[in-house]
């Protein structure tokens, strides 16, 4: 996209945001004049269940379903597809914050479709498809976070399992002596701090009037960038990466390192590749922050995009919806193999799959505790992050970040420094407003 046509869809995001009455779609939604309205999805994952049950059950709309081979290939294939301007599916597996796709024009207005269905879905999943209070993609929520924790190791040192985060510092501190780790903080993943202001109510982004504000240097900030920067000074954490998932999957069943905060998608891979502490494990809450008025956990959710030039908006969302919110949907996503479901994520009961989301061995005797951890992060997740309209380079200068400070290059409050001067420098360099 040539820079001034980029600044001018950057710059009216941001007008988007503050006055919502002004629609950002040029999109008609017309059906075809005969036959069922064809509808393209492209994605990386197998859905095709999903699919087949979909056409099964539908005949004014046939849904075709294009693999792509990987999250990155479905990304550059899309942003080809809206640039050429031809070849749009009308549904894409999200690889991307909504804001900031809608930044660089690849997401088309669905909000007269969602917003009738909205009681269909749980009220937390709803800011992960929308921009303030319009709809780029049908909201897909999020799996719930609980902590998992190796109960084997905890019991035979003697340490209580943490309820908050000043305790998995303590436990930390505990169990260091004898050459475990609380945590695990991989060197290219900042999502520990960004789940950590999640859950603390905050937000890096936000709008004021007609421009965005930023504040990387929030409370809710300071408080997680403090909590990291002990666990790292005390050199209570682990660094393995998540490039090599054998490596690490092998890392968390030696007993050295013992608290994983977590979700049900993951479940399946450590009860099929734990072989030492298979059964040790135990399902507990989510640690907290000391004097948290109300239990909370990190629900950002996200979206099954709408791209912008597809030409049955009305449909596709008519898909996305059933997909996400019907008991047909979520049952045709059973995996015969693991005997699980995807997680219903944006359904506002998910209780009648969560037993099948739990696997057999892994918790052992805690297994029947899982229903109820499970249940309560689901329904105490809160969403209150926004993200800019350059997030996804933001993102990237996180990365480098974070790296230096969990192997302290800088401390984590140098990196929300360092982010705030970045952000705030490339708001301006786009020429999008920037509130003092």
């Amino acid at each position: 996209m040539p820079r001034n046509s980029r600044r001018a869809v950057l710059a009216g995001l941001a007008l988007c945001l503050a006055a919502t009455a002004v629609s950002c779609s040029s999109d008609t939604g017309k059906k075809s004049a005969s036959g069922p309205v064809q509808i393209e999805y492209w994605g990386w994952t197998d859905v095709q269940p999903v699919v087949d049950k979909f056409n099964a059950t539908h005949t004014d709309i046939k849904v075709k379903l294009v693999k792509q081979a990987d999250l990155p290939g479905t990304a550059t294939a899309l942003r080809n597809a809206v640039a050429a301007g031809s070849a749009i599916p009308c549904l894409a597996q999200n690889f991307g914050d909504v804001p900031a796709l809608l930044s660089e024009g690849l997401l088309t207005d669905v909000t007269d479709y969602v917003k009738p269905a909205e009681s269909k879905f749980k009220a937390s999943a709803l800011s992960g498809a929308k921009v303030q209070d319009k709809y780029y993609g049908i909201p897909t929520g999020t799996g719930p976070t609980f902590m998992m924790v190796n109960r084997a190791a905890y019991d035979k040192y003697g340490v209580p399992v943490p309820k908050t985060w000043d305790d998995v510092i303590a436990a930390g501190k505990k169990l260091k002596p004898h050459g475990v780790q609380v945590m695990n903080l991989a060197g290219e993943d900042p999502s520990t701090l960004v789940n950590l202001i999640i859950q603390a109510g905050g937000t890096w982004y936000s709008v004021q009037n007609d421009a965005w504000k930023v504040d990387f240097l929030s409370p809710e900030s300071v408080a997680s960038a403090n909590i990291l920067q002990q666990l790292v000074d005390n050199g209570l954490v682990a660094n393995q990466t998540y490039q090599d998932r054998p490596a690490l999957i092998a890392y968390f069943d030696q007993g050295k390192m013992v608290s994983l905060p977590t979700s049900t998608w993951q479940l399946t891979n450590y009860e099929l590749h734990f072989k030492k502490t298979i059964g040790d494990w135990e399902p507990v809450d989510l640690p907290q922050f000391a004097g948290a008025t109300k239990f909370a956990t990190p629900a950002h959710g996200s979206a099954l995009l709408v791209p912008k030039g597809c030409q049955h908006p009305r449909e596709a969302t008519e898909v996305g919806i059933w997909m996400n919110t019907t008991k047909d949907g979520v049952d045709a996503t059973y995996d015969k193999a693991t005997g699980s479901y995807a997680w219903p994520g944006a359904m506002p009961d998910p209780s009648p799959w969560i037993d099948a989301s739990v696997p057999r061995k892994l918790f052992g005797s805690h297994r029947s505790e899982a229903k109820t951890v499970i249940d309560k992060a689901s329904g105490s997740g809160v969403d209150n992050w926004l993200v800019g309209p350059n997030y996804t380079g933001v993102f990237k200068e996180l990365q480098d970040q974070w790296a230096q400070a969990v192997t302290k290059k800088i401390t984590f409050r140098q990196l929300l420094e360092n982010m705030q001067k970045f952000t705030v420098d490339d708001l301006k360099a786009k020429g999008i407003n920037v509130a003092s």
